[in-house]
């Protein structure tokens, strides 16, 4: 463990805030580490060189042994509410996590319309005893700024939010006059801050939207340059078809595309790498701006319900529900279900993460087959039961995937790394559940499992695929970077120790080896302990690539 930080009382009078000493800086371009000091003076980085005078600094830390590189910047995060139920943002900044770009899959913290802002008040009491009091971007973005946060929060707009809230959840088409209210909000959102459109096309009401739906809101986002990231239609059995309808998108509208979470779910899909990755290479190279993003583990995770099929999901969530029971369609379901069992091999394969109500929080950490057998029911009335009395809130770990396959994707020079998990807590309202270890572990692991260890990659590229290459995607301005005049968001870990301790059995664990975090020039992690300070900002699209 580092000395503690020298400070200097008269530090007012000091030419840098912080000097970080003796490491090795990381700029995150992909490039070998250099030594040299790097100064902070408020929230930017002002000088990096080697042997910078010690007495002009108020706070000094001495980083010998430790890599220092830029915060890094989750291209996929899911965290929205969990910031204002608990603002120190563990799980993420203690990866060395900086900014989060949230709103993927779909999913956003607006706009709402009456029924689902109801719907989703309903549920945030009761899970996080949190008061909804918002309904669109502006009153949500107020509310992080009350209380601080520990690091940078960007966001995407979530289509199935969008559509939500002017459609609702029908099984339709859109219409012309529904797709033009659509596509104002989309521009309305952009012009206020957010960095593009999501797409989450297996989640209601996402999955009911044509592909033409799409494109004409892509658009949109196109016009401003910004970027559209896609949870695709499926990720196994018709995988490549749901690669080119997204590429097909950002062809018609030239688009920056970002496909969330690239995978191939199942044994039977798994000898599909080369072709997609081929794929994704060929249509680079023909001038689309296509990349994609992964986390660096072998399951997925999701809710429990998507196994039931597109129809039965329409309509609220208390319509789907009264399907699943004693109705004239429960032997199709029953059927479908069954065939989702062909595919995932067996029930074992899938662990129940987090549940909404008390009788049930013995389940999490249990696989649908054991708690079926446990509750003495055949796995269909196990989970149709469990959703009813979950009202459909049932978190799921899917073992589908494949190291060999996750080690190709995450070193394809087009891949960035993202977690898809949210800002969590071993503590608190936070800490319910067995939820899946990335959001505790997905950085940390990349760095001492599959870098230090398995040498998937050189640490420099690495840290390149955490940082410069997101923050250039997205459009980031003055982040991602070790240069003068960018942003003062750094981390110092040791690239010896650093490691991820998360487990599927043990998931709210934080991982070691990461010693500082400076986010905004203000250290958040000192010595691997957080310090309480939440100088964090909500970060909004600066419109520099604008398409006229």
């Amino acid at each position: 463990m580092k000395e503690k930080p020298q400070v200097n009382p008269t530090g007012k009078d000091k030419d840098y805030d912080v000097l970080i000493t003796g490491g090795v800086v990381y700029n995150g371009l992909g490039t070998p580490g250099q030594e040299a000091d790097v100064a902070v003076k408020g929230d930017r980085i002002l000088r990096i060189a080697p042997g910078l005078d010690k007495r002009r600094a108020a706070w000094v830390i001495d980083a010998a042994g430790l890599a220092v590189a830029p915060g890094f910047i989750d291209p996929h995060s899911h965290t929205d509410v969990e910031l204002l139920v608990n603002p120190r943002a563990e799980s993420k900044i203690r990866q060395g996590v900086t900014t989060e770009i949230s709103g993927n899959c779909g999913f956003s913290a607006f706009p709402l319309n009456l029924d689902s802002f109801v719907e989703r008040k309903r549920i945030l009491k009761e899970k996080y005893d949190l008061n909804l009091d918002w309904v669109d971007m502006n009153g949500f973005f107020d509310r992080l700024g009350e209380g601080g946060m520990a690091l940078n929060y960007a966001t995407l707009l979530g289509h199935g939010t969008l559509r939500e809230a002017v459609i609702g959840n029908e099984d339709r088409q859109s219409e012309d006059h529904e797709i033009e209210t659509m596509k104002t909000l989309v521009e309305e959102h952009i012009r206020a801050g957010v960095f593009g459109l999501s797409s989450g096309l297996i989640y209601v009401p996402g999955i009911f939207a044509q592909s033409e739906e799409i494109t004409e809101l892509c658009r949109v986002v196109a016009h401003h340059g910004g970027v559209y990231t896609t949870h695709m239609r499926d990720e196994g059995d018709y995988l490549m078809e749901s690669v080119e309808e997204s590429i097909k998108v950002a062809r018609e509208t030239g688009v920056s595309l970002l496909i969330s979470h690239l995978k191939l779910a199942y044994p039977r899909n798994w000898s599909k790498i080369h072709a997609v990755l081929s794929r994704i290479s060929e249509v680079r190279a023909a001038g689309v701006d296509i990349m994609a993003d992964r986390y660096p583990y072998t399951a997925t995770s999701t809710f429990l319900s998507v196994f039931f099929p597109r129809w039965a999901r329409e309509g609220t969530i208390t319509e789907f529900l009264l399907k699943t029971k004693g109705t004239t369609v429960e032997r199709k379901l029953r059927e479908s279900i069954k065939a989702q069992e062909e595919k995932i091999g067996t029930w074992d394969n899938i662990l129940i993460s987090s549940v909404l109500t008390e009788k049930n929080r013995h389940l999490p950490g249990k696989s649908i087959l054991q708690a079926a057998r446990e509750a003495g029911k055949e796995p269909y009335d196990f989970i149709r039961d469990l959703l009813i009395e979950e009202n459909d809130q049932v978190g799921m770990i899917n073992f589908s995937l494949n190291e060999e396959t996750f080690k190709r994707i995450m070193a394809h020079p087009l891949v960035v790394i993202g977690s898809d998990g949210w800002a969590l807590a071993p503590y608190g309202k936070l800490a319910e559940g067995k939820p899946h270890p990335r959001s505790y572990g997905t950085f940390t692991r990349m760095l001492g499992r599959y870098v230090r260890d398995e040498k998937l990659m050189s640490l420099g590229h690495a840290i390149e695929k955490m940082t410069s290459m997101t923050a250039e995607k997205f459009g980031i301005v003055g982040r991602g970077r070790i240069m003068k005049g960018y942003f003062a968001d750094l981390v110092l870990f040791n690239p010896d120790t650093v490691m991820d301790l998360s487990t599927w059995e043990s998931p709210h664990r934080y991982g070691r080896g990461i010693e500082y975090v400076i986010v905004n020039g203000e250290i958040v992690i000192d010595r691997g302990e957080h310090t309480g300070r939440l100088p964090g900002r909500v970060l909004k699209y600066e419109q520099r690539r604008v398409n006229l």
